[in-house]
């Protein structure tokens, strides 16, 4: 890192503070151009996001993070900015990763404050504040499945298995798009919700790509995790805890069982997406971490097509031609009971 950077910060810092005696310490995280640091003043301590504008757009965050700050919604106080250079000073949450707390015992509690916390964010009015989660957007986070995952596993679909394909990414964004319409943080799991001391509310962060979509489609991101699996009962006893917390608009001519299939296809459509996307995080991005949880994906989007004839065709290829490849190339799940 450049230290005319590492100068800029000392002094941005220096002058929101007012004092010389901040303690600056760089975080480790993930492969993006943003870096986070923990500043630390007479006790108190404050978070930095270094987001280089050549490299790093903090708009969007912003925006979002003023917009759901001014709606309640638990996520970190905007403390000092500047946008010309690409810093944000926020209010720091703490260390404490929901994911890391939870076992057998804790998880309903802290997930029933999730769905609470949820419920609230879902009636919040974000319309001309967020972009549409589009039908077009829909089938474009599928086809990452056919442009990644199948030629890094050298399959070619033959012309009928790819209408096949296409017709089945149409009926699982026809039935997204047919739900109703709220604000989708789009990553609203576990590890992207933190245990602040002190509170009773979790902490929201990595909300800078919330969209107007589907309201199973964040309840699933929490449930069905990509990273951690819990049995299949207690994930349908939490759809009936959610869809029980609805407002009864969302419940209008759509008893829990429409609902609990509305959150299947959401969930299908999402790990077809993710079975994309971790691939292109390893063949583009050079991220190999998330290759041990694609058996995992796999597994889930063939367990939960069962019930779906209408997706059975594409269930048999997935099973028949991909299965066997992923397998081979990335590993066999190992069912949780």
């Amino acid at each position: 890192m450049n230290t005319q950077r590492e100068q800029l910060i000392q002094t941005w810092i220096t002058s929101v503070l007012q004092s010389e005696n901040c303690e600056i310490k760089f975080l480790a995280g993930d492969a993006s151009f943003r870096r986070y640091a923990r500043i630390t003043l007479n006790n108190k301590t404050f978070m930095l996001m270094d987001a280089p504008p050549d490299q790093e757009d903090c708009v969007p965050f912003v925006t979002i993070d003023e917009f759901f700050d001014q709606h309640g919604v638990r996520v970190p106080h905007i403390l000092a900015k500047d946008l010309e250079h690409g810093f944000l000073l926020l209010e720091d949450f703490g260390d404490v990763v929901l994911s890391t707390l939870l076992n057998d015992q804790t998880v309903d509690g802290h997930y029933a404050q999730s769905f609470k916390q949820l419920i609230q964010l879902q009636s919040i009015d974000g319309t001309g504040e967020l972009p549409e989660y589009s039908y077009e957007k829909l089938i474009s986070e599928m086809e990452l499945l056919t442009d990644w995952l199948l030629p890094s596993l050298k399959i070619q679909p033959t012309q009928d298995e790819t209408a096949l394909i296409k017709r089945s990414f149409a009926i699982l964004a026809n039935a997204a798009v047919a739900q109703p319409q709220v604000i989708v943080h789009r990553d609203f799991h576990s590890r992207n919700l933190m245990v602040i001391e002190g509170e009773t509310e979790q902490g929201v962060i990595d909300f800078q790509d919330a969209v107007i979509g589907a309201d199973t489609y964040d309840l699933i991101s929490i449930t069905r995790d990509a990273y951690v699996q819990w049995n299949a009962d207690r994930v349908y006893g939490w759809f009936k805890t959610f869809y029980d917390l609805l407002p009864d608009s969302s419940k209008q001519d759509r008893h829990f069982e429409q609902f609990k299939q509305d959150a299947d296809m959401m969930a299908i459509q999402r790990h077809i997406k993710i079975l994309g996307i971790f691939v292109r995080l390893f063949e583009r991005d050079g991220k190999s971490g998330y290759l041990k949880d694609l058996p995992r994906v796999m597994w889930y989007l063939l367990e939960e097509s069962k019930p779906y004839t209408e997706l059975a065709p594409f269930i048999q290829f997935m099973q028949t031609r991909v299965l066997p490849k992923v397998e081979e190339k990335f590993g066999k799940y190992e069912v949780v009971a």
